[in-house]
């Protein structure tokens, strides 16, 4: 039943034309940013060449690609993410799919994984991007499957708070509003901690995203997201829960 919520959302926002403007402003830009930064690498390729470990083609055009890709998702994702429940409180569908019989967790959980499966079309298209680079050079494998591997994880954490905050209103436009700022301020907490090793500092999505971006794998950093994910999806299911009871 999950599947088949999670199908039908990915289409619903197939057929929506914010989906496709959302999908064309993300190329159109890290489009730019691959051009600027491969144009910039061929001239001052011959003065890295005399650098010892200077830095390749990987670091320095994919990395930043998916730095700005990551920015983009978190201004993208809570437009995508605003309607799913907030739009069927509004056209008071929301109801009828709270009478159906299936269970909140695999209502939200659909839903969650429509938007998820839209997101990674979004991330494998940024990704074709650098491996075009393949045609004349060679691309780092790792560094490139570390930054995809993390842009998924953060795209999946920004997701999980947008469905959480479509759940709380009827006004889709409130939820992208809401998504924006909250999704914001988990990321530049890293900026106002005090500490850096404090609970603001551990808090902040760019702290965990940051070593995905230098080729790192960590299992720690993974688990935050992971986490992340897991405690925003049990409060929508919860919060839907209680209104399902509510009657």
């Amino acid at each position: 039943m999950i599947g088949v919520i999670g199908l039908r959302e990915l289409r619903t926002l197939f057929a929506s034309p914010l989906a496709w403007v959302v999908l064309a402003v993300l190329q159109l830009i890290i489009a730019w940013v691959f051009l600027g930064r491969l144009d910039t690498y061929l001239q001052v390729q011959a003065q890295l060449r005399q650098i010892s470990n200077a830095p390749g083609i990987t670091e320095f055009i994919a990395a930043p690609v998916f730095a700005t890709a990551a920015i983009m998702l978190l201004m993208a994702v809570p437009l995508l993410t605003m309607r799913l429940v907030a739009e069927e409180r509004r056209n008071r569908t929301l109801t009828l799919l709270l009478s159906a019989p299936v269970s909140t967790a695999q209502i939200i959980l659909g839903k969650y994984l429509g938007i998820m499966l839209f997101l990674l079309v979004a991330i494998a298209l940024v990704a074709l991007m650098p491996l075009t680079l393949l045609a004349g050079g060679r691309l780092d494998p790792g560094l490139l499957a570390t930054n995809v591997a993390g842009l998924a994880l953060l795209a999946a954490a920004f997701a999980a708070l947008g469905l959480f905050m479509s759940v709380l209103t009827a006004q889709p436009a409130v939820a992208a509003i809401g998504g924006l700022g909250t999704a914001l301020a988990f990321w530049l907490l890293d900026l106002a901690a005090p500490d850096a090793g404090g609970m603001l500092s551990q808090l902040s999505l760019l702290r965990h995203y940051e070593s995905f971006g230098k080729g790192m794998l960590d299992t720690y950093d993974a688990a935050c997201f992971v986490l992340f994910c897991a405690v925003f999806l049990a409060l929508t299911i919860r919060r839907l829960d209680a209104e399902r009871l509510g009657g």
